[in-house]
């Protein structure tokens, strides 16, 4: 006789009479005893964070859920204007923008850092030590031609005013870890080596939070994307109350300039 396949989870299961997640009954245990974020941690690591992990967690997600005008949401707003009957496709239209320059930068500046730090036998034991690390890390950067990843802001040119108040509360909580650690002598050092100073951009301090509560590096745009769809919720429902996408495709419709076409000049885009 030939053996069912058997396909085990911790995470959601369902019988006739119950349903459980993470091994929980979800109807007593966890609807109305849990909160999202708390939830949202649990499910990715499989163990249920303390209440200050729960904390730190959930100032990122606050962290990246808007930041205005940004190519994520201009495009949610357009897609729902051309298919209002697809909420689903406008809100993918925007998580599908998430790469190296918006939301992107927590995955890229999580990595990296863990990758410096994972390349050490010993961490550092005191300021000094980290700002070390740190200047090889910025002038290893530098020599690669390489931009360092959580280093510069297009608007917040004096600072980010979301990565003080992630150091804040991470210190509070107990939570101040290696990646914060290497990410804040970075902000200390650079100018040594650029010539100039950066801000510490948000996304990038949440990428080194994420990192140090232990959360997966491979997800780490993943709970950038989890954020940032609660943000395009919020601009579907002024676009709603306070519509402006037929704007914007009208500016773009009606001040259109007809040119010659211009091949490239080695034949194509990659040569």
């Amino acid at each position: 006789m030939t053996r069912e396949r058997e396909y085990p989870t911790a995470l959601g299961a369902s019988s006739p009479t119950s349903i459980t997640l993470l091994g929980r009954d979800l109807a007593s245990e966890v609807m109305g005893e849990v909160g999202f974020g708390e939830l949202a941690f649990w499910l990715a690591t499989q163990r249920r964070p303390s209440r200050g992990e729960v904390r730190l967690f959930e100032a990122v997600l606050a962290a990246l859920a808007d930041h205005g005008f940004t190519p994520t949401a201009i495009v949610t707003r357009l897609t729902y204007l051309s298919a209002p009957d697809s909420v689903q496709g406008a809100l993918a239209a925007g998580l599908l923008g998430g790469g190296s320059r918006f939301l992107g930068v927590t995955e890229d500046c999580g990595r990296y850092l863990h990758d410096v730090l994972a390349a050490r036998e010993e961490l550092p034991a005191d300021d000094a030590g980290w700002d070390d690390l740190a200047l090889e890390a910025v002038r290893a950067r530098r020599e690669a031609r390489q931009l360092f990843p959580g280093l510069g802001h297009h608007v917040h040119k004096e600072g980010d005013p979301r990565t003080p108040r992630l150091f804040e509360i991470a210190a509070e909580e107990g939570l101040f870890g290696p990646h914060l650690s290497l990410f804040a002598a970075v902000g200390r050092v650079h100018p040594q080596v650029l010539g100039r100073t950066l801000p510490l951009n948000g996304a990038g301090a949440c990428g080194a939070v994420l990192a140090d509560l232990g959360l997966p590096l491979e997800l780490l745009r993943g709970f950038a994307l989890l954020a940032r769809t609660a943000g395009l919720i919020g601009q579907l429902a002024e676009e709603l109350r306070r519509p402006v996408a037929n704007d914007i495709f009208l500016s773009v419709d009606l001040n259109n300039l007809s040119i010659p076409p211009e091949p490239f000049a080695d034949g194509g885009p990659h040569g």
